[in-house]
Protein backbone atom coordinates (compact mmCIF):
# COMPACT_ATOMS: atom_id res chain seq x y z
CA UNK A 1 0.00 0.00 0.00
CA UNK A 2 1.39 3.72 -0.83
CA UNK A 3 -0.13 5.28 1.96
CA UNK A 4 2.18 2.76 4.33
CA UNK A 5 4.90 3.86 6.70
CA UNK A 6 6.14 2.59 9.73
CA UNK A 7 6.42 5.73 11.72
CA UNK A 8 3.41 8.76 11.19
CA UNK A 9 4.30 11.83 13.30
CA UNK A 10 1.30 14.29 13.56
CA UNK A 11 2.32 18.07 13.42
CA UNK A 12 5.96 19.26 12.27
CA UNK A 13 6.80 21.29 15.43
CA UNK A 14 10.33 20.96 16.31
CA UNK A 15 9.42 18.27 19.37
CA UNK A 16 7.68 15.36 16.45
CA UNK A 17 10.90 16.26 14.19
CA UNK A 18 13.20 15.83 16.35
CA UNK A 19 11.41 11.89 17.64
CA UNK A 20 10.65 11.39 13.63
CA UNK A 21 14.75 12.09 12.55
CA UNK A 22 15.85 9.56 15.27
CA UNK A 23 13.12 7.09 13.73
CA UNK A 24 14.52 7.50 10.44
CA UNK A 25 17.73 7.55 11.43
CA UNK A 26 16.82 4.42 12.54
CA UNK A 27 15.96 2.68 9.23
CA UNK A 28 12.35 3.66 9.72
CA UNK A 29 9.99 4.71 6.76
CA UNK A 30 8.91 7.93 8.33
CA UNK A 31 6.02 10.41 7.20
CA UNK A 32 5.28 13.29 8.65
CA UNK A 33 1.73 15.44 8.06
CA UNK A 34 1.52 19.20 9.21
CA UNK A 35 -1.82 21.34 8.97
CA UNK A 36 -0.27 24.57 7.98
CA UNK A 37 1.39 25.40 4.80
CA UNK A 38 4.81 26.30 6.54
CA UNK A 39 6.75 23.54 8.88
CA UNK A 40 8.27 24.15 12.63
CA UNK A 41 5.40 24.45 14.50
CA UNK A 42 7.11 27.41 17.35
CA UNK A 43 10.36 27.23 15.62
CA UNK A 44 9.84 28.79 12.42
CA UNK A 45 11.59 31.36 10.38
CA UNK A 46 8.81 33.49 7.86
CA UNK A 47 8.64 36.78 6.26
CA UNK A 48 6.04 37.97 7.61
CA UNK A 49 6.37 42.03 7.14
CA UNK A 50 7.92 42.90 3.70
CA UNK A 51 10.40 40.16 1.48
CA UNK A 52 13.91 39.89 2.41
CA UNK A 53 12.80 40.33 6.16
CA UNK A 54 13.28 36.81 8.08
CA UNK A 55 11.27 36.71 11.10
CA UNK A 56 11.04 34.26 14.14
CA UNK A 57 7.45 34.33 14.32
CA UNK A 58 7.51 32.56 17.99
CA UNK A 59 11.33 31.73 19.51
CA UNK A 60 14.18 33.68 18.45
CA UNK A 61 16.55 31.88 20.82
CA UNK A 62 17.57 28.20 21.45
CA UNK A 63 19.18 27.97 25.34
CA UNK A 64 17.99 24.61 26.52
CA UNK A 65 18.55 22.62 23.49
CA UNK A 66 22.48 23.38 23.24
CA UNK A 67 23.04 20.86 26.61
CA UNK A 68 20.94 18.43 24.52
CA UNK A 69 22.78 15.64 23.13
CA UNK A 70 21.05 16.08 20.61
CA UNK A 71 22.92 19.45 19.67
CA UNK A 72 26.16 19.02 22.46
CA UNK A 73 27.26 15.72 20.55
CA UNK A 74 25.56 16.56 17.17
CA UNK A 75 24.17 13.15 17.48
CA UNK A 76 21.81 13.34 14.36
CA UNK A 77 24.37 15.30 12.07
CA UNK A 78 22.50 18.49 12.46
CA UNK A 79 25.62 20.73 12.62
CA UNK A 80 28.38 18.79 10.47
CA UNK A 81 25.96 17.28 7.95
CA UNK A 82 22.63 19.57 7.57
CA UNK A 83 23.75 22.94 7.66
CA UNK A 84 22.50 24.10 11.12
CA UNK A 85 24.81 26.91 12.68
CA UNK A 86 24.59 28.62 15.70
CA UNK A 87 25.57 32.28 16.96
CA UNK A 88 26.45 32.60 20.61
CA UNK A 89 26.17 36.35 21.36
CA UNK A 90 28.67 37.25 24.82
CA UNK A 91 25.63 38.93 26.19
CA UNK A 92 22.71 36.54 26.57
CA UNK A 93 20.65 39.58 28.15
CA UNK A 94 20.33 42.84 29.63
CA UNK A 95 17.94 45.02 31.54
CA UNK A 96 17.59 48.50 31.02
CA UNK A 97 15.83 51.59 32.98
CA UNK A 98 14.39 54.68 31.99
CA UNK A 99 17.48 56.48 33.41
CA UNK A 100 19.80 55.05 31.12
CA UNK A 101 21.50 52.64 33.50
CA UNK A 102 21.86 48.91 32.58
CA UNK A 103 22.38 45.64 33.55
CA UNK A 104 23.75 42.94 31.48
CA UNK A 105 24.19 39.34 31.95
CA UNK A 106 27.35 38.09 30.26
CA UNK A 107 29.23 34.85 29.52
CA UNK A 108 31.81 35.57 32.04
CA UNK A 109 31.14 35.58 35.42
CA UNK A 110 33.25 37.74 36.60
CA UNK A 111 32.18 40.77 34.15
CA UNK A 112 28.74 40.13 35.81
CA UNK A 113 29.72 40.76 39.04
CA UNK A 114 30.95 44.13 37.84
CA UNK A 115 27.38 44.55 36.61
CA UNK A 116 26.22 43.79 39.67
CA UNK A 117 28.53 45.54 41.57
CA UNK A 118 27.50 49.31 39.97
CA UNK A 119 24.32 48.27 41.81
CA UNK A 120 25.30 47.00 45.09
CA UNK A 121 28.73 45.34 46.25
CA UNK A 122 27.00 42.82 48.59
CA UNK A 123 24.66 41.66 45.63
CA UNK A 124 27.71 40.94 43.26
CA UNK A 125 29.39 39.12 45.72
CA UNK A 126 25.87 37.46 46.60
CA UNK A 127 25.85 36.84 42.81
CA UNK A 128 29.35 34.76 43.31
CA UNK A 129 27.94 32.54 45.69
CA UNK A 130 24.40 32.26 43.94
CA UNK A 131 25.54 31.24 40.37
CA UNK A 132 28.44 28.86 41.83
CA UNK A 133 25.24 26.54 43.82
CA UNK A 134 23.45 27.08 40.40
CA UNK A 135 26.53 25.28 38.34
CA UNK A 136 26.45 22.47 41.63
CA UNK A 137 23.02 21.98 40.54
CA UNK A 138 23.20 22.13 36.90
CA UNK A 139 24.14 18.44 35.69
CA UNK A 140 21.84 17.12 38.06
CA UNK A 141 18.82 19.36 36.32
CA UNK A 142 20.09 18.59 32.72
CA UNK A 143 20.31 14.90 33.30
CA UNK A 144 16.57 15.04 33.49
CA UNK A 145 15.66 17.27 30.39
CA UNK A 146 16.43 14.85 27.53
CA UNK A 147 15.52 10.89 28.56
CA UNK A 148 12.05 9.87 29.41
CA UNK A 149 11.45 11.62 33.14
CA UNK A 150 12.23 9.74 36.17
CA UNK A 151 9.04 8.88 38.93
CA UNK A 152 8.23 12.01 40.81
CA UNK A 153 8.06 10.46 43.77
CA UNK A 154 11.49 8.44 43.48
CA UNK A 155 12.95 11.48 42.39
CA UNK A 156 11.70 13.60 45.74
CA UNK A 157 12.92 10.16 47.60
CA UNK A 158 16.17 10.28 46.43
CA UNK A 159 16.35 14.49 47.44
CA UNK A 160 15.30 13.06 51.00
CA UNK A 161 18.31 11.13 51.29
CA UNK A 162 20.72 13.81 51.95
CA UNK A 163 21.63 17.42 52.85
CA UNK A 164 21.73 18.90 49.71
CA UNK A 165 19.25 16.83 47.78
CA UNK A 166 16.21 18.29 50.66
CA UNK A 167 18.00 21.96 50.20
CA UNK A 168 16.98 21.77 46.27
CA UNK A 169 13.78 19.73 47.36
CA UNK A 170 12.99 23.50 49.40
CA UNK A 171 14.03 25.50 46.82
CA UNK A 172 12.12 23.49 44.38
CA UNK A 173 8.95 24.36 46.53
CA UNK A 174 9.22 27.71 47.01
CA UNK A 175 8.46 31.15 44.56
CA UNK A 176 11.69 32.68 42.40
CA UNK A 177 10.02 35.80 44.56
CA UNK A 178 10.76 34.16 47.69
CA UNK A 179 14.61 32.86 46.39
CA UNK A 180 15.25 36.42 44.91
CA UNK A 181 14.46 38.27 47.80
CA UNK A 182 16.03 36.45 50.16
CA UNK A 183 19.69 36.29 48.14
CA UNK A 184 19.87 39.87 46.92
CA UNK A 185 18.93 43.48 48.27
CA UNK A 186 19.05 45.96 45.80
CA UNK A 187 15.96 46.87 43.94
CA UNK A 188 17.46 46.77 40.48
CA UNK A 189 19.29 43.38 41.15
CA UNK A 190 15.92 42.30 42.19
CA UNK A 191 14.42 43.51 39.25
CA UNK A 192 16.65 41.83 36.55
CA UNK A 193 16.28 38.33 38.18
CA UNK A 194 12.72 38.31 38.50
CA UNK A 195 12.38 39.68 35.04
CA UNK A 196 14.55 36.81 34.00
CA UNK A 197 12.64 34.48 35.72
CA UNK A 198 9.56 35.59 34.21
CA UNK A 199 10.06 34.76 30.78
CA UNK A 200 9.06 31.84 31.62
CA UNK A 201 5.28 32.77 31.44
CA UNK A 202 4.54 32.69 35.08
CA UNK A 203 4.55 35.63 37.98
CA UNK A 204 7.86 35.42 39.81
CA UNK A 205 5.11 34.62 43.21
CA UNK A 206 4.10 31.13 41.69
CA UNK A 207 4.70 28.68 43.99
CA UNK A 208 7.49 25.74 42.58
CA UNK A 209 9.47 28.55 40.59
CA UNK A 210 12.45 29.10 42.60
CA UNK A 211 14.66 26.38 41.38
CA UNK A 212 13.93 27.76 37.79
CA UNK A 213 16.34 31.12 38.51
CA UNK A 214 19.21 28.82 39.30
CA UNK A 215 18.24 26.58 36.16
CA UNK A 216 18.00 29.23 33.97
CA UNK A 217 21.14 31.26 35.49
CA UNK A 218 23.17 28.54 35.15
CA UNK A 219 22.50 27.57 31.33
CA UNK A 220 23.08 31.34 30.45
CA UNK A 221 26.25 30.90 32.30
CA UNK A 222 27.17 27.67 30.62
CA UNK A 223 25.66 27.74 27.54
CA UNK A 224 24.87 31.11 26.43
CA UNK A 225 22.17 31.90 24.14
CA UNK A 226 22.08 30.07 20.71
CA UNK A 227 21.04 32.22 17.58
CA UNK A 228 20.77 30.21 14.55
CA UNK A 229 22.08 31.52 11.77
CA UNK A 230 19.78 32.42 9.26
CA UNK A 231 16.41 32.17 11.31
CA UNK A 232 15.21 30.14 14.50
CA UNK A 233 13.46 28.13 11.26
CA UNK A 234 16.91 26.47 10.08
CA UNK A 235 16.68 23.88 13.25
CA UNK A 236 13.69 22.98 11.66
CA UNK A 237 15.28 22.62 7.98
CA UNK A 238 18.08 20.63 9.52
CA UNK A 239 15.57 18.07 10.65
CA UNK A 240 13.65 17.91 8.07
CA UNK A 241 16.85 17.22 5.87
CA UNK A 242 18.06 14.65 8.06
CA UNK A 243 14.47 12.82 7.75
CA UNK A 244 14.22 13.65 4.15
CA UNK A 245 18.21 12.06 3.66
CA UNK A 246 17.06 8.81 5.23
CA UNK A 247 14.13 8.18 2.84
CA UNK A 248 11.15 9.85 5.10
CA UNK A 249 8.69 12.20 3.84
CA UNK A 250 7.51 15.65 5.08
CA UNK A 251 3.87 16.67 3.64
CA UNK A 252 2.76 20.06 4.19
CA UNK A 253 -1.08 21.46 3.74
CA UNK A 254 -2.45 17.62 5.60
CA UNK A 255 -4.37 18.44 8.38
CA UNK A 256 -4.97 15.34 10.70
CA UNK A 257 -8.31 15.04 12.34
CA UNK A 258 -8.26 11.24 13.60
CA UNK A 259 -5.79 8.73 14.50
CA UNK A 260 -6.97 4.86 13.75
CA UNK A 261 -6.98 2.65 16.22
CA UNK A 262 -7.29 -0.99 15.42
CA UNK A 263 -7.10 -4.29 17.75
CA UNK A 264 -5.90 -1.46 20.24
CA UNK A 265 -2.99 0.11 18.82
CA UNK A 266 -2.30 3.00 16.85
CA UNK A 267 -2.19 1.72 13.15
CA UNK A 268 -2.41 5.30 11.18
CA UNK A 269 -4.25 8.83 10.36
CA UNK A 270 -7.53 10.32 9.03
CA UNK A 271 -6.74 13.55 6.98
CA UNK A 272 -9.33 15.90 7.30
CA UNK A 273 -9.81 15.50 2.98
CA UNK A 274 -10.43 11.72 4.28
CA UNK A 275 -7.03 10.52 2.86
CA UNK A 276 -5.99 7.89 5.12
CA UNK A 277 -2.53 7.02 6.11
CA UNK A 278 -0.95 3.04 8.24
CA UNK A 279 1.65 2.87 10.54
CA UNK A 280 3.42 -0.24 11.05
CA UNK A 281 4.76 0.60 13.84
CA UNK A 282 4.09 3.85 15.75
CA UNK A 283 2.10 6.87 15.88
CA UNK A 284 3.27 10.15 17.07
CA UNK A 285 0.86 12.80 17.99
CA UNK A 286 1.62 16.03 18.86
CA UNK A 287 -2.06 16.43 20.22
CA UNK A 288 -2.44 18.85 23.28
CA UNK A 289 -4.21 16.88 26.21
CA UNK A 290 -7.40 18.87 25.94
CA UNK A 291 -7.64 17.95 22.32
CA UNK A 292 -6.95 13.39 23.11
CA UNK A 293 -10.78 12.99 23.21
CA UNK A 294 -11.27 14.37 19.71
CA UNK A 295 -8.55 12.69 18.12
CA UNK A 296 -8.58 8.98 19.52
CA UNK A 297 -11.80 7.56 20.56
CA UNK A 298 -11.45 4.37 23.33
CA UNK A 299 -9.35 6.12 26.00
CA UNK A 300 -10.69 5.61 29.69
CA UNK A 301 -12.68 8.22 30.92
CA UNK A 302 -10.35 9.16 33.68
CA UNK A 303 -7.48 9.84 31.45
CA UNK A 304 -9.16 12.60 29.34
CA UNK A 305 -10.63 13.83 32.32
CA UNK A 306 -7.45 14.76 33.68
CA UNK A 307 -5.76 15.75 30.26
CA UNK A 308 -8.92 18.40 30.27
CA UNK A 309 -8.05 19.47 33.51
CA UNK A 310 -4.46 20.31 32.74
CA UNK A 311 -3.77 24.19 33.49
CA UNK A 312 -3.03 26.90 30.95
CA UNK A 313 -1.17 29.61 31.77
CA UNK A 314 -2.72 32.79 32.45
CA UNK A 315 0.05 34.79 30.44
CA UNK A 316 -0.26 35.35 26.82
CA UNK A 317 1.91 37.35 24.61
CA UNK A 318 1.15 39.72 21.64
CA UNK A 319 4.42 40.13 19.59
CA UNK A 320 5.21 42.76 17.70
CA UNK A 321 7.76 41.93 14.26
CA UNK A 322 8.96 44.94 12.70
CA UNK A 323 11.06 45.24 9.26
CA UNK A 324 13.23 48.36 9.78
CA UNK A 325 15.12 50.87 7.77
CA UNK A 326 18.25 51.26 10.51
CA UNK A 327 19.40 49.17 13.62
CA UNK A 328 17.63 50.08 16.91
CA UNK A 329 19.26 53.27 18.65
CA UNK A 330 19.12 52.65 22.52
CA UNK A 331 19.23 56.28 24.55
CA UNK A 332 21.29 54.00 27.12
CA UNK A 333 23.96 53.43 24.51
CA UNK A 334 24.99 51.22 21.60
CA UNK A 335 26.27 48.42 24.19
CA UNK A 336 22.37 47.27 24.43
CA UNK A 337 22.44 45.95 21.67
CA UNK A 338 25.14 43.71 22.13
CA UNK A 339 22.41 41.49 24.03
CA UNK A 340 20.12 39.13 22.64
CA UNK A 341 17.28 39.91 24.79
CA UNK A 342 16.45 43.18 25.91
CA UNK A 343 14.32 43.45 28.93
CA UNK A 344 12.93 47.39 29.25
CA UNK A 345 12.37 47.28 33.12
CA UNK A 346 9.99 48.62 35.50
CA UNK A 347 11.25 51.12 38.02
CA UNK A 348 9.82 48.86 41.04
CA UNK A 349 9.38 45.41 42.12
CA UNK A 350 6.15 46.36 42.34
CA UNK A 351 4.80 47.00 39.52
CA UNK A 352 6.20 43.92 38.21
CA UNK A 353 4.05 42.04 40.63
CA UNK A 354 1.40 43.98 40.07
CA UNK A 355 1.58 43.42 36.30
CA UNK A 356 0.91 39.71 36.51
CA UNK A 357 -1.31 40.65 39.36
CA UNK A 358 -3.59 41.76 36.36
CA UNK A 359 -2.96 38.83 33.71
CA UNK A 360 -4.57 36.93 36.85
CA UNK A 361 -8.31 38.60 37.10
CA UNK A 362 -8.14 38.68 33.10
CA UNK A 363 -6.95 42.78 33.27
CA UNK A 364 -4.27 43.91 30.70
CA UNK A 365 -2.01 45.37 32.99
CA UNK A 366 -1.65 48.73 33.40
CA UNK A 367 2.36 48.74 33.15
CA UNK A 368 4.15 47.17 30.38
CA UNK A 369 6.97 44.60 30.52
CA UNK A 370 8.46 44.40 26.94
CA UNK A 371 11.35 42.63 25.78
CA UNK A 372 12.56 42.45 22.52
CA UNK A 373 15.74 41.25 20.47
CA UNK A 374 17.08 42.28 16.85
CA UNK A 375 18.45 39.28 15.57
CA UNK A 376 19.91 40.78 12.43
CA UNK A 377 22.67 42.60 14.84
CA UNK A 378 24.14 39.38 15.05
CA UNK A 379 22.92 37.86 12.10
CA UNK A 380 22.64 39.87 8.94
CA UNK A 381 21.81 37.25 6.71
CA UNK A 382 18.40 37.86 7.69
CA UNK A 383 17.90 41.44 6.77
CA UNK A 384 18.82 43.62 3.11
CA UNK A 385 22.02 45.52 3.47
CA UNK A 386 22.05 47.84 6.16
CA UNK A 387 18.41 47.33 7.41
CA UNK A 388 17.14 45.37 10.70
CA UNK A 389 14.91 43.23 12.38
CA UNK A 390 12.81 43.92 15.86
CA UNK A 391 10.94 41.32 17.59
CA UNK A 392 9.02 43.00 20.60
CA UNK A 393 6.76 40.97 23.43
CA UNK A 394 4.15 41.62 25.82
CA UNK A 395 2.43 39.81 28.30
CA UNK A 396 -1.43 40.06 28.05
CA UNK A 397 -4.71 37.74 28.80
CA UNK A 398 -6.24 35.35 26.02
CA UNK A 399 -9.50 37.11 26.60
CA UNK A 400 -9.77 40.46 25.74
CA UNK A 401 -11.16 42.35 28.71
CA UNK A 402 -13.89 43.41 25.91
CA UNK A 403 -15.08 40.10 25.98
CA UNK A 404 -13.71 37.32 23.85
CA UNK A 405 -10.63 36.34 22.20
CA UNK A 406 -11.32 37.26 18.89
CA UNK A 407 -11.77 41.17 20.14
CA UNK A 408 -7.85 41.04 19.82
CA UNK A 409 -8.41 40.90 16.12
CA UNK A 410 -9.73 44.22 16.53
CA UNK A 411 -7.91 45.81 19.03
CA UNK A 412 -4.42 44.21 18.52
CA UNK A 413 -3.33 47.37 16.17
CA UNK A 414 -4.05 49.90 18.98
CA UNK A 415 -1.97 47.56 21.74
CA UNK A 416 0.64 47.52 19.28
CA UNK A 417 0.67 50.96 18.74
CA UNK A 418 0.92 51.99 22.35
CA UNK A 419 3.86 48.83 22.86
CA UNK A 420 5.74 51.15 19.88
CA UNK A 421 5.13 54.77 21.60
CA UNK A 422 6.40 53.19 25.16
CA UNK A 423 9.42 51.68 23.99
CA UNK A 424 10.28 55.47 22.58
CA UNK A 425 11.40 56.03 26.29
CA UNK A 426 14.03 53.46 25.60
CA UNK A 427 15.19 53.56 21.97
CA UNK A 428 15.50 57.24 19.76
CA UNK A 429 14.17 55.43 16.50
CA UNK A 430 11.56 53.49 16.58
CA UNK A 431 9.18 55.54 14.48
CA UNK A 432 7.69 55.83 10.98
CA UNK A 433 10.95 56.67 9.42
CA UNK A 434 12.22 53.47 10.91
CA UNK A 435 9.35 50.96 10.94
CA UNK A 436 8.57 50.21 6.73
CA UNK A 437 6.22 47.54 8.29
CA UNK A 438 4.74 45.27 10.93
CA UNK A 439 3.45 42.11 11.54
CA UNK A 440 1.93 41.59 15.09
CA UNK A 441 0.32 38.70 16.56
CA UNK A 442 -2.01 38.21 19.57
CA UNK A 443 -2.41 35.55 21.73
CA UNK A 444 -5.65 34.33 19.50
CA UNK A 445 -3.18 34.09 16.57
CA UNK A 446 -0.81 31.85 18.19
CA UNK A 447 -3.41 29.68 19.30
CA UNK A 448 -4.27 30.10 15.37
CA UNK A 449 -0.74 29.34 14.03
CA UNK A 450 -0.51 25.69 16.37
CA UNK A 451 -2.87 23.55 17.86
CA UNK A 452 -0.26 23.24 20.80
CA UNK A 453 0.07 26.73 22.10
CA UNK A 454 -3.85 26.40 23.44
CA UNK A 455 -5.65 29.28 24.35
CA UNK A 456 -2.08 31.27 23.80
CA UNK A 457 -0.16 29.04 25.68
CA UNK A 458 3.41 28.80 24.28
CA UNK A 459 4.54 26.43 26.81
CA UNK A 460 1.16 23.71 26.30
CA UNK A 461 0.19 24.39 29.44
CA UNK A 462 1.39 25.99 32.38
CA UNK A 463 5.38 25.37 33.99
CA UNK A 464 3.57 24.82 37.27
CA UNK A 465 5.20 22.54 39.87
CA UNK A 466 2.08 19.36 40.14
CA UNK A 467 2.44 19.82 35.61
CA UNK A 468 5.99 18.74 36.15
CA UNK A 469 8.49 16.36 35.48
CA UNK A 470 6.53 12.34 34.96
CA UNK A 471 3.62 14.58 36.20
CA UNK A 472 3.79 16.50 32.66
CA UNK A 473 1.18 16.99 31.74
CA UNK A 474 -0.43 14.58 33.80
CA UNK A 475 0.63 11.16 35.79
CA UNK A 476 -1.07 8.91 32.94
CA UNK A 477 0.45 10.72 29.79
CA UNK A 478 3.28 11.79 30.97
CA UNK A 479 6.05 9.26 29.47
CA UNK A 480 5.08 10.45 26.02
CA UNK A 481 2.77 7.16 25.64
CA UNK A 482 -1.31 7.20 25.81
CA UNK A 483 -2.18 4.25 27.99
CA UNK A 484 -4.60 2.01 26.51
CA UNK A 485 -3.33 2.55 23.17
CA UNK A 486 -0.28 0.47 21.89
CA UNK A 487 2.45 2.56 19.62
CA UNK A 488 0.50 5.77 20.32
CA UNK A 489 3.14 8.14 21.52
CA UNK A 490 2.81 12.13 22.41
CA UNK A 491 5.24 15.25 21.47
CA UNK A 492 5.26 18.84 22.14
CA UNK A 493 5.77 21.82 24.78
CA UNK A 494 3.16 20.68 26.88
CA UNK A 495 5.08 17.65 27.86
CA UNK A 496 9.01 17.48 29.89
CA UNK A 497 10.51 19.30 30.37
CA UNK A 498 7.73 22.03 28.97
CA UNK A 499 7.80 24.70 26.61
CA UNK A 500 10.75 25.84 25.02
CA UNK A 501 13.40 24.64 22.30
CA UNK A 502 14.43 21.87 24.01
CA UNK A 503 14.49 19.14 21.46
CA UNK A 504 12.32 17.29 23.94
CA UNK A 505 11.54 14.73 21.40
CA UNK A 506 14.89 12.33 21.75
CA UNK A 507 13.01 11.59 24.85
CA UNK A 508 10.04 10.13 22.68
CA UNK A 509 12.10 8.62 20.58
CA UNK A 510 14.28 7.41 23.23
CA UNK A 511 11.05 5.65 24.36
CA UNK A 512 9.56 4.33 20.74
CA UNK A 513 13.50 2.76 20.65
CA UNK A 514 12.77 0.94 23.70
CA UNK A 515 9.38 -0.30 22.89
CA UNK A 516 10.44 -1.60 18.87
CA UNK A 517 13.86 -2.93 20.53
CA UNK A 518 16.33 -0.57 19.07
CA UNK A 519 19.59 0.57 20.58
CA UNK A 520 19.43 3.97 21.23
CA UNK A 521 22.69 4.26 22.19
CA UNK A 522 23.76 2.50 19.07
CA UNK A 523 21.44 4.09 16.92
CA UNK A 524 23.43 7.72 18.01
CA UNK A 525 26.72 6.32 17.95
CA UNK A 526 26.13 4.99 14.43
CA UNK A 527 24.52 7.99 13.42
CA UNK A 528 27.71 10.37 14.58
Amino acid sequence: MTNTYDIIAIGSGHNGLVAAAYLATAGKKVLVLERQPWFGGGVVTRELTVPGFKHDQHSMAHIFIQANPLIKNDELGLLSKYGLKYIYPKNPMIGVFKDGETLALTDDRQKTWEQIAKFSRKDADAYLRFSELGATYLPSLTATLYSPPAPVGASYAMMDQSREGRRLFNIMQRSAYDVVMEWFEHERVRLFFLRMISENLHGPEEKGTGVGVFMFLSFLEKYGIGAAQGGSGMLTRALIACIEDHGGTVRASTAVKKVLVKGGRAAGVVADNGEEFYAKDAVIGAIHPHLLRSYIEGLPEEVLRDAEHTEISIVGCLTIHAALNEALKFKAGDHVSESVMIELMPDRVDILRQHFDDLRYGRIPSHSLIGLGSASRFDPSRVPPGKAIMHAWDYVPYVHPDGSPEAWDRRKGEFAETMIEKMGAFITNLNKDNIIAYHCDSPLDMERTSASFRRGDLHGVASYLYQFGSHRPTPDLGQNKVPGIEGMYLVGPFQHPGGGVFGAGRATAMKMCEDLKIDFDKLVKGAR
